[in-house]
Protein backbone atom coordinates (compact mmCIF):
# COMPACT_ATOMS: atom_id res chain seq x y z
CA UNK A 1 0.00 0.00 0.00
CA UNK A 2 1.19 3.52 -0.76
CA UNK A 3 2.43 5.29 2.39
CA UNK A 4 0.49 8.42 1.45
CA UNK A 5 -2.78 6.46 1.31
CA UNK A 6 -2.00 4.63 4.54
CA UNK A 7 -1.28 7.83 6.44
CA UNK A 8 -4.46 9.46 5.13
CA UNK A 9 -6.32 7.41 7.78
CA UNK A 10 -4.58 9.36 10.56
CA UNK A 11 -6.18 12.63 11.68
CA UNK A 12 -2.79 14.32 12.34
CA UNK A 13 0.88 13.54 11.87
CA UNK A 14 4.11 15.27 10.96
CA UNK A 15 7.04 13.96 8.95
CA UNK A 16 10.61 14.87 8.16
CA UNK A 17 10.55 13.88 4.45
CA UNK A 18 8.39 13.61 1.36
CA UNK A 19 6.05 10.60 1.69
CA UNK A 20 5.08 10.27 -1.98
CA UNK A 21 5.80 7.16 -4.05
CA UNK A 22 6.77 4.96 -1.10
CA UNK A 23 5.28 1.47 -0.86
CA UNK A 24 4.65 -0.19 2.49
CA UNK A 25 4.82 -3.98 2.36
CA UNK A 26 3.84 -4.64 5.95
CA UNK A 27 3.44 -3.13 9.42
CA UNK A 28 5.52 -4.41 12.34
CA UNK A 29 5.89 -3.54 16.02
CA UNK A 30 8.76 -5.96 16.68
CA UNK A 31 12.04 -4.87 15.10
CA UNK A 32 13.18 -8.52 14.90
CA UNK A 33 10.40 -9.22 12.40
CA UNK A 34 11.21 -6.33 10.05
CA UNK A 35 11.54 -7.06 6.34
CA UNK A 36 12.57 -4.67 3.59
CA UNK A 37 9.81 -2.16 2.81
CA UNK A 38 8.04 -2.49 6.18
CA UNK A 39 6.69 0.22 8.47
CA UNK A 40 7.84 0.01 12.09
CA UNK A 41 5.58 1.42 14.82
CA UNK A 42 7.29 2.30 18.11
CA UNK A 43 5.08 1.06 20.95
CA UNK A 44 5.73 1.84 24.60
CA UNK A 45 5.15 -1.44 26.45
CA UNK A 46 5.09 -2.18 30.16
CA UNK A 47 8.72 -3.30 30.15
CA UNK A 48 10.30 -2.07 26.88
CA UNK A 49 9.93 1.00 24.66
CA UNK A 50 9.84 0.40 20.92
CA UNK A 51 11.47 3.77 20.30
CA UNK A 52 14.74 2.20 21.53
CA UNK A 53 14.68 -0.23 18.60
CA UNK A 54 13.75 2.19 15.81
CA UNK A 55 17.30 2.48 14.48
CA UNK A 56 17.67 -1.33 14.32
CA UNK A 57 14.36 -1.49 12.47
CA UNK A 58 15.59 1.04 9.90
CA UNK A 59 18.84 -0.89 9.47
CA UNK A 60 16.80 -4.06 8.88
CA UNK A 61 14.92 -2.44 6.00
CA UNK A 62 12.05 -0.44 7.50
CA UNK A 63 11.28 2.50 5.21
CA UNK A 64 8.99 4.34 7.65
CA UNK A 65 9.12 4.68 11.44
CA UNK A 66 6.01 5.80 13.36
CA UNK A 67 7.10 7.52 16.54
CA UNK A 68 5.94 9.88 19.26
CA UNK A 69 9.12 11.97 18.97
CA UNK A 70 11.79 12.91 16.40
CA UNK A 71 14.28 10.10 15.76
CA UNK A 72 17.52 9.79 13.81
CA UNK A 73 16.65 6.75 11.67
CA UNK A 74 17.89 7.83 8.23
CA UNK A 75 17.26 6.79 5.51
CA UNK A 76 13.84 5.74 6.88
CA UNK A 77 11.11 8.38 7.10
CA UNK A 78 9.92 9.36 10.56
CA UNK A 79 6.18 9.82 11.05
CA UNK A 80 5.44 11.59 14.33
CA UNK A 81 2.03 11.06 15.99
CA UNK A 82 0.68 11.92 19.46
CA UNK A 83 -0.07 8.30 20.39
CA UNK A 84 1.56 5.38 18.56
CA UNK A 85 -0.74 2.78 20.16
CA UNK A 86 -3.84 4.49 18.79
CA UNK A 87 -2.07 5.16 15.48
CA UNK A 88 -1.14 1.48 15.16
CA UNK A 89 -4.80 0.47 15.41
CA UNK A 90 -5.83 3.03 12.76
CA UNK A 91 -2.98 2.13 10.42
CA UNK A 92 -3.54 -1.62 10.80
CA UNK A 93 -7.25 -1.22 10.07
CA UNK A 94 -6.47 0.80 6.93
CA UNK A 95 -3.67 -1.53 5.79
CA UNK A 96 -5.95 -4.57 6.04
CA UNK A 97 -8.83 -2.74 4.32
CA UNK A 98 -11.22 -2.49 7.29
CA UNK A 99 -11.78 -6.26 7.52
CA UNK A 100 -14.61 -6.13 10.10
CA UNK A 101 -16.87 -4.54 7.46
CA UNK A 102 -16.98 -7.99 5.85
CA UNK A 103 -18.84 -9.83 8.62
CA UNK A 104 -20.94 -9.20 11.75
CA UNK A 105 -18.68 -8.83 14.80
CA UNK A 106 -19.86 -9.70 18.30
CA UNK A 107 -17.81 -8.49 21.30
CA UNK A 108 -18.24 -9.96 24.77
CA UNK A 109 -16.86 -8.13 27.78
CA UNK A 110 -17.18 -8.63 31.54
CA UNK A 111 -15.20 -10.10 34.41
CA UNK A 112 -16.56 -13.63 34.06
CA UNK A 113 -18.27 -15.67 31.37
CA UNK A 114 -16.60 -14.26 28.24
CA UNK A 115 -14.97 -17.49 27.09
CA UNK A 116 -17.97 -19.74 27.66
CA UNK A 117 -20.31 -17.27 25.95
CA UNK A 118 -18.12 -17.12 22.83
CA UNK A 119 -18.07 -20.92 22.59
CA UNK A 120 -21.81 -21.13 23.07
CA UNK A 121 -22.28 -18.62 20.27
CA UNK A 122 -19.90 -20.57 18.05
CA UNK A 123 -21.98 -23.71 18.61
CA UNK A 124 -25.25 -21.87 17.94
CA UNK A 125 -24.09 -20.25 14.70
CA UNK A 126 -22.52 -23.47 13.43
CA UNK A 127 -25.88 -25.16 14.02
CA UNK A 128 -27.42 -22.23 12.12
CA UNK A 129 -25.26 -23.14 9.12
CA UNK A 130 -22.71 -20.34 9.45
CA UNK A 131 -18.94 -20.43 9.15
CA UNK A 132 -17.62 -18.87 12.37
CA UNK A 133 -14.55 -17.03 13.60
CA UNK A 134 -13.62 -16.89 17.29
CA UNK A 135 -10.97 -14.97 19.24
CA UNK A 136 -10.62 -15.61 22.96
CA UNK A 137 -8.56 -16.52 25.99
CA UNK A 138 -7.93 -20.11 24.93
CA UNK A 139 -7.41 -19.86 21.18
CA UNK A 140 -8.41 -18.34 17.85
CA UNK A 141 -10.55 -20.37 15.47
CA UNK A 142 -11.49 -19.91 11.83
CA UNK A 143 -14.08 -22.51 11.00
CA UNK A 144 -12.58 -25.73 12.37
CA UNK A 145 -8.98 -24.48 12.20
CA UNK A 146 -7.41 -23.69 15.58
CA UNK A 147 -4.60 -21.18 16.21
CA UNK A 148 -2.70 -20.35 19.41
CA UNK A 149 -3.13 -16.99 21.11
CA UNK A 150 -1.27 -15.11 23.88
CA UNK A 151 -3.63 -12.35 25.08
CA UNK A 152 -7.40 -12.44 25.70
CA UNK A 153 -7.60 -9.70 23.07
CA UNK A 154 -4.57 -9.53 20.73
CA UNK A 155 -2.81 -6.22 20.01
CA UNK A 156 -4.37 -4.10 17.27
CA UNK A 157 -1.91 -5.18 14.58
CA UNK A 158 -2.41 -8.92 15.07
CA UNK A 159 -6.13 -8.43 15.64
CA UNK A 160 -6.67 -6.70 12.29
CA UNK A 161 -4.39 -9.23 10.58
CA UNK A 162 -6.53 -12.04 12.04
CA UNK A 163 -9.75 -10.30 10.98
CA UNK A 164 -8.28 -9.93 7.48
CA UNK A 165 -7.51 -13.64 7.46
CA UNK A 166 -11.09 -14.40 8.54
CA UNK A 167 -12.47 -12.15 5.80
CA UNK A 168 -10.29 -13.92 3.21
CA UNK A 169 -11.61 -17.26 4.40
CA UNK A 170 -15.16 -15.91 4.12
CA UNK A 171 -16.42 -16.40 7.66
CA UNK A 172 -20.06 -15.47 8.19
CA UNK A 173 -19.81 -14.18 11.76
CA UNK A 174 -17.11 -13.58 14.41
CA UNK A 175 -17.28 -13.73 18.21
CA UNK A 176 -14.51 -12.34 20.37
CA UNK A 177 -13.68 -11.74 24.01
CA UNK A 178 -12.87 -8.09 24.68
CA UNK A 179 -10.82 -7.41 27.81
CA UNK A 180 -10.73 -4.15 29.74
CA UNK A 181 -7.00 -3.88 28.96
CA UNK A 182 -7.73 -4.11 25.23
CA UNK A 183 -10.40 -1.45 25.45
CA UNK A 184 -8.29 0.90 27.54
CA UNK A 185 -5.18 0.44 25.37
CA UNK A 186 -7.10 0.92 22.13
CA UNK A 187 -6.42 -2.57 20.76
CA UNK A 188 -9.92 -2.84 19.28
CA UNK A 189 -9.96 0.69 17.90
CA UNK A 190 -11.12 0.47 14.29
CA UNK A 191 -13.05 -2.78 14.85
CA UNK A 192 -16.67 -2.41 13.76
CA UNK A 193 -18.75 -4.23 16.40
CA UNK A 194 -22.36 -5.07 15.59
CA UNK A 195 -23.37 -6.49 18.97
CA UNK A 196 -21.69 -5.78 22.32
CA UNK A 197 -22.39 -8.05 25.31
CA UNK A 198 -21.88 -7.21 28.99
CA UNK A 199 -21.77 -10.28 31.26
CA UNK A 200 -20.96 -8.88 34.71
CA UNK A 201 -18.40 -6.89 36.69
CA UNK A 202 -16.59 -7.89 39.86
CA UNK A 203 -13.15 -7.24 41.33
CA UNK A 204 -10.29 -8.06 39.00
CA UNK A 205 -7.36 -6.35 37.26
CA UNK A 206 -6.93 -3.71 39.97
CA UNK A 207 -3.20 -4.09 39.39
CA UNK A 208 -3.93 -2.22 36.13
CA UNK A 209 -7.05 -0.15 36.83
CA UNK A 210 -6.80 2.35 39.68
CA UNK A 211 -10.20 1.33 41.09
CA UNK A 212 -13.49 -0.35 40.19
CA UNK A 213 -14.87 2.85 38.66
CA UNK A 214 -11.92 2.94 36.27
CA UNK A 215 -12.44 -0.76 35.49
CA UNK A 216 -16.09 -0.08 34.67
CA UNK A 217 -15.16 2.98 32.59
CA UNK A 218 -12.94 0.77 30.44
CA UNK A 219 -15.79 -1.70 29.90
CA UNK A 220 -18.15 1.07 28.75
CA UNK A 221 -15.81 1.85 25.83
CA UNK A 222 -17.09 -1.21 23.95
CA UNK A 223 -20.62 0.20 24.12
CA UNK A 224 -19.83 3.84 23.43
CA UNK A 225 -17.85 2.57 20.44
CA UNK A 226 -20.90 0.96 18.83
CA UNK A 227 -21.57 4.34 17.20
CA UNK A 228 -24.40 4.87 14.75
CA UNK A 229 -24.81 2.92 11.55
CA UNK A 230 -27.69 3.21 9.12
CA UNK A 231 -26.38 0.27 7.11
CA UNK A 232 -26.17 -2.31 9.92
CA UNK A 233 -28.33 -2.42 13.04
CA UNK A 234 -26.30 -2.47 16.24
CA UNK A 235 -27.32 -3.73 19.67
CA UNK A 236 -26.15 -3.86 23.28
CA UNK A 237 -26.90 -7.05 25.23
CA UNK A 238 -26.80 -6.54 29.01
CA UNK A 239 -27.05 -8.70 32.12
CA UNK A 240 -29.72 -6.72 33.97
CA UNK A 241 -29.08 -8.64 37.22
CA UNK A 242 -25.73 -6.87 37.50
CA UNK A 243 -26.20 -3.32 38.81
CA UNK A 244 -23.30 -2.08 36.66
CA UNK A 245 -25.48 -2.67 33.61
CA UNK A 246 -27.24 0.64 34.37
CA UNK A 247 -24.00 2.53 33.67
CA UNK A 248 -23.40 0.45 30.55
CA UNK A 249 -26.93 1.14 29.30
CA UNK A 250 -26.38 4.87 29.70
CA UNK A 251 -23.16 4.55 27.68
CA UNK A 252 -24.73 3.46 24.40
CA UNK A 253 -27.05 5.09 21.90
CA UNK A 254 -28.02 1.70 20.49
CA UNK A 255 -31.07 -0.49 21.26
CA UNK A 256 -30.62 -2.65 24.35
CA UNK A 257 -31.78 -6.22 24.93
CA UNK A 258 -31.58 -7.46 28.53
CA UNK A 259 -31.22 -10.90 30.05
CA UNK A 260 -31.46 -12.10 33.63
CA UNK A 261 -32.80 -14.49 36.22
CA UNK A 262 -33.72 -12.32 39.20
CA UNK A 263 -34.91 -9.19 37.39
CA UNK A 264 -37.56 -8.90 34.69
CA UNK A 265 -35.74 -8.99 31.34
CA UNK A 266 -36.26 -9.59 27.63
CA UNK A 267 -34.60 -13.01 27.87
CA UNK A 268 -35.01 -14.97 31.11
CA UNK A 269 -34.48 -18.35 32.77
CA UNK A 270 -37.21 -19.76 35.00
CA UNK A 271 -38.01 -23.15 36.57
CA UNK A 272 -34.32 -23.79 37.20
CA UNK A 273 -33.18 -27.22 38.36
CA UNK A 274 -29.56 -28.22 39.12
CA UNK A 275 -28.06 -31.71 39.03
CA UNK A 276 -24.43 -32.85 39.23
CA UNK A 277 -24.42 -33.71 35.51
CA UNK A 278 -26.82 -31.15 34.01
CA UNK A 279 -28.92 -28.01 34.42
CA UNK A 280 -32.55 -27.64 33.33
CA UNK A 281 -34.49 -24.40 32.89
CA UNK A 282 -37.18 -22.70 30.85
CA UNK A 283 -35.78 -20.19 28.35
CA UNK A 284 -38.25 -17.33 27.92
CA UNK A 285 -37.64 -14.94 25.02
CA UNK A 286 -39.52 -12.34 22.93
CA UNK A 287 -39.93 -15.02 20.22
CA UNK A 288 -41.25 -17.79 22.48
CA UNK A 289 -40.04 -20.17 25.17
CA UNK A 290 -38.51 -23.63 25.36
CA UNK A 291 -37.02 -26.02 27.91
CA UNK A 292 -33.21 -26.29 27.97
CA UNK A 293 -31.47 -29.36 29.42
CA UNK A 294 -27.78 -28.43 29.35
CA UNK A 295 -24.59 -30.29 30.21
CA UNK A 296 -23.26 -27.01 31.66
CA UNK A 297 -23.59 -26.75 35.43
CA UNK A 298 -24.58 -23.84 37.64
CA UNK A 299 -26.25 -20.44 37.74
CA UNK A 300 -23.26 -18.70 36.16
CA UNK A 301 -23.58 -20.94 33.13
CA UNK A 302 -27.28 -20.14 32.85
CA UNK A 303 -26.27 -16.48 32.55
CA UNK A 304 -23.80 -17.44 29.81
CA UNK A 305 -26.53 -19.32 27.95
CA UNK A 306 -28.92 -16.38 28.31
CA UNK A 307 -26.30 -14.02 26.88
CA UNK A 308 -25.67 -16.33 23.92
CA UNK A 309 -29.40 -16.85 23.31
CA UNK A 310 -29.97 -13.07 23.35
CA UNK A 311 -27.33 -12.52 20.66
CA UNK A 312 -28.64 -15.41 18.57
CA UNK A 313 -32.19 -14.04 18.68
CA UNK A 314 -30.92 -10.66 17.46
CA UNK A 315 -29.24 -12.48 14.57
CA UNK A 316 -32.55 -14.18 13.67
CA UNK A 317 -31.57 -17.68 14.79
CA UNK A 318 -34.60 -19.86 15.53
CA UNK A 319 -35.43 -20.96 19.07
CA UNK A 320 -35.21 -24.58 17.90
CA UNK A 321 -31.62 -24.08 16.72
CA UNK A 322 -30.67 -22.29 19.95
CA UNK A 323 -32.11 -25.16 22.00
CA UNK A 324 -30.30 -27.76 19.89
CA UNK A 325 -26.92 -26.01 20.22
CA UNK A 326 -27.18 -25.28 23.96
CA UNK A 327 -28.08 -28.88 24.66
CA UNK A 328 -25.36 -30.27 22.38
CA UNK A 329 -22.31 -28.51 23.81
CA UNK A 330 -20.44 -30.67 26.34
CA UNK A 331 -18.52 -27.86 27.99
CA UNK A 332 -15.52 -25.55 27.64
CA UNK A 333 -11.96 -26.49 28.60
CA UNK A 334 -11.28 -25.68 32.24
CA UNK A 335 -14.74 -24.30 32.94
CA UNK A 336 -16.42 -26.51 35.55
CA UNK A 337 -14.67 -29.43 33.88
CA UNK A 338 -15.02 -32.75 35.68
CA UNK A 339 -12.05 -35.09 35.98
CA UNK A 340 -13.10 -38.73 36.13
CA UNK A 341 -10.85 -41.75 36.55
CA UNK A 342 -13.20 -44.22 38.23
CA UNK A 343 -13.26 -42.48 41.63
CA UNK A 344 -16.34 -42.33 43.90
CA UNK A 345 -15.98 -38.58 44.53
CA UNK A 346 -16.17 -35.59 42.19
CA UNK A 347 -13.16 -33.57 40.99
CA UNK A 348 -13.90 -30.29 39.23
CA UNK A 349 -11.36 -27.98 37.55
CA UNK A 350 -12.43 -24.37 36.99
CA UNK A 351 -10.77 -21.16 35.81
CA UNK A 352 -12.36 -19.16 38.67
CA UNK A 353 -9.66 -16.63 39.56
CA UNK A 354 -11.65 -13.74 41.03
CA UNK A 355 -13.55 -13.65 44.34
CA UNK A 356 -16.85 -13.38 42.50
CA UNK A 357 -16.22 -16.23 40.06
CA UNK A 358 -14.94 -18.48 42.86
CA UNK A 359 -18.04 -17.71 44.91
CA UNK A 360 -20.27 -18.47 41.89
CA UNK A 361 -18.62 -21.86 41.37
CA UNK A 362 -18.70 -22.77 45.06
CA UNK A 363 -22.33 -21.74 45.39
CA UNK A 364 -23.08 -24.08 42.50
CA UNK A 365 -21.06 -26.89 44.10
CA UNK A 366 -22.99 -26.27 47.32
CA UNK A 367 -26.26 -26.81 45.42
CA UNK A 368 -25.59 -30.51 44.87
CA UNK A 369 -22.87 -31.37 47.43
CA UNK A 370 -23.93 -34.33 49.56
CA UNK A 371 -20.76 -34.63 51.60
CA UNK A 372 -17.65 -32.47 52.11
CA UNK A 373 -16.19 -29.79 49.81
CA UNK A 374 -12.43 -29.36 49.42
CA UNK A 375 -11.26 -26.25 47.56
CA UNK A 376 -7.71 -25.98 46.21
CA UNK A 377 -6.95 -22.40 45.20
CA UNK A 378 -4.20 -19.81 44.92
CA UNK A 379 -3.78 -16.35 43.38
CA UNK A 380 -1.41 -15.10 40.70
CA UNK A 381 1.75 -13.13 41.32
CA UNK A 382 2.40 -9.64 39.91
CA UNK A 383 -1.36 -9.02 39.89
CA UNK A 384 -3.99 -7.38 42.09
CA UNK A 385 -2.94 -8.08 45.69
CA UNK A 386 -6.19 -6.82 47.21
CA UNK A 387 -8.17 -9.81 45.95
CA UNK A 388 -5.88 -12.36 47.64
CA UNK A 389 -7.49 -12.34 51.12
CA UNK A 390 -10.92 -12.15 49.45
CA UNK A 391 -10.23 -15.36 47.53
CA UNK A 392 -9.16 -17.13 50.72
CA UNK A 393 -12.23 -15.84 52.56
CA UNK A 394 -14.57 -17.16 49.87
CA UNK A 395 -12.79 -20.54 49.82
CA UNK A 396 -13.09 -21.01 53.59
CA UNK A 397 -16.69 -19.77 53.67
CA UNK A 398 -18.02 -22.39 51.27
CA UNK A 399 -15.63 -25.28 51.90
CA UNK A 400 -15.14 -27.84 54.63
CA UNK A 401 -11.44 -27.40 53.98
CA UNK A 402 -9.66 -24.81 51.84
CA UNK A 403 -6.21 -25.83 50.60
CA UNK A 404 -4.36 -22.62 49.78
CA UNK A 405 -1.54 -23.10 47.30
CA UNK A 406 0.50 -21.54 44.53
CA UNK A 407 -1.09 -20.43 41.24
CA UNK A 408 1.19 -18.63 38.76
CA UNK A 409 3.57 -16.78 41.13
CA UNK A 410 5.39 -15.24 38.16
CA UNK A 411 8.19 -13.11 39.70
CA UNK A 412 6.81 -13.04 43.25
CA UNK A 413 7.69 -15.37 46.12
CA UNK A 414 4.87 -17.94 46.47
CA UNK A 415 5.13 -17.76 50.26
CA UNK A 416 4.53 -14.01 50.21
CA UNK A 417 1.42 -14.45 48.06
CA UNK A 418 0.06 -17.07 50.45
CA UNK A 419 0.79 -14.76 53.38
CA UNK A 420 -1.34 -12.10 51.67
CA UNK A 421 -4.12 -14.67 51.27
CA UNK A 422 -4.16 -15.63 54.95
CA UNK A 423 -3.72 -12.15 56.41
CA UNK A 424 -6.79 -11.34 58.49
CA UNK A 425 -8.42 -14.69 57.77
CA UNK A 426 -10.75 -15.48 60.67
CA UNK A 427 -11.85 -18.97 59.64
CA UNK A 428 -9.47 -21.79 60.56
CA UNK A 429 -10.71 -24.46 58.14
CA UNK A 430 -7.72 -24.13 55.84
CA UNK A 431 -4.25 -25.44 55.32
CA UNK A 432 -1.37 -24.04 53.28
CA UNK A 433 0.56 -26.24 50.84
CA UNK A 434 2.78 -24.11 48.61
CA UNK A 435 3.54 -26.77 45.99
CA UNK A 436 0.46 -26.95 43.74
CA UNK A 437 0.97 -30.58 42.74
CA UNK A 438 1.25 -31.62 46.39
CA UNK A 439 -1.83 -29.54 47.24
CA UNK A 440 -3.88 -31.31 44.57
CA UNK A 441 -2.61 -34.70 45.73
CA UNK A 442 -3.47 -33.82 49.33
CA UNK A 443 -7.04 -32.79 48.49
CA UNK A 444 -7.68 -35.90 46.41
CA UNK A 445 -6.19 -38.18 49.08
CA UNK A 446 -8.50 -36.56 51.66
CA UNK A 447 -11.63 -37.10 49.53
CA UNK A 448 -14.02 -39.94 50.29
CA UNK A 449 -17.23 -41.21 48.65
CA UNK A 450 -19.61 -38.35 47.81
CA UNK A 451 -17.09 -35.57 48.46
CA UNK A 452 -16.29 -32.83 45.93
CA UNK A 453 -12.79 -31.50 45.21
CA UNK A 454 -12.69 -28.13 43.42
CA UNK A 455 -9.37 -27.13 41.85
CA UNK A 456 -9.73 -23.43 41.03
CA UNK A 457 -7.78 -20.65 39.37
CA UNK A 458 -5.99 -22.08 36.33
CA UNK A 459 -8.65 -24.03 34.46
CA UNK A 460 -7.55 -24.60 30.85
CA UNK A 461 -3.97 -23.39 31.42
CA UNK A 462 -1.32 -26.00 30.71
CA UNK A 463 1.58 -24.25 32.44
CA UNK A 464 2.70 -22.77 35.73
CA UNK A 465 4.81 -19.62 35.59
CA UNK A 466 7.53 -19.43 38.26
CA UNK A 467 10.28 -16.79 38.24
CA UNK A 468 9.37 -15.85 34.69
CA UNK A 469 9.71 -19.44 33.41
CA UNK A 470 6.72 -21.46 32.19
CA UNK A 471 6.70 -25.09 33.26
CA UNK A 472 4.28 -27.75 31.96
CA UNK A 473 1.42 -28.01 34.45
CA UNK A 474 -2.19 -28.98 33.82
CA UNK A 475 -4.52 -29.23 36.83
CA UNK A 476 -6.58 -31.86 35.01
CA UNK A 477 -3.62 -34.14 34.29
CA UNK A 478 -2.19 -33.72 37.80
CA UNK A 479 -5.61 -34.49 39.30
CA UNK A 480 -6.13 -37.59 37.17
CA UNK A 481 -2.68 -38.90 38.08
CA UNK A 482 -3.43 -38.30 41.77
CA UNK A 483 -6.74 -40.17 41.50
CA UNK A 484 -5.09 -43.16 39.82
CA UNK A 485 -2.25 -43.17 42.34
CA UNK A 486 -4.75 -43.09 45.20
CA UNK A 487 -6.58 -46.05 43.65
CA UNK A 488 -3.43 -48.16 43.65
CA UNK A 489 -2.51 -47.44 47.27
Amino acid sequence: MQLQKLLSALPFYSTNQDIKNIDINGIKMDNREIEKGDMFVCIKGFTVDGHSFAKQAAQSGAVAIVSEKPLDVSPAITIIVPDTTKALAILATEFYHHPTHNFPLIGITGTNGKTTTTYLLEEIFKAHGKKTGLIGTIQMKIGDKVYGITNTTPDALHLQHNFHKMAREEVDIVMMEVSSHALDLGRVYGSDFDIAVFTNLSQDHLDYHKDMDDYLRAKTLLFTGLGNSYKNKKFAVLNVDDDHSKVIQNSTAQPVITYGIQTNADVMATNISFQLKNTTFTLKTPVGETTIRSNLIGTFNIYNMLAAASVAILRKVSLETIKYALEKIRGVDGRFEQVTAGQNFAVIVDYAHTPDSLENVLQTVKEFAKQRIFTIVGTGGDRDRTKRPLMAKVATKYSDLAILTSDNPRTEEPGAILQDMTNGLVDTNYTVIENRKEAIQYGINMAEAGDIVLIAGKGHETYQEINGVRYDFDDRIVAEEAIRQKGTN
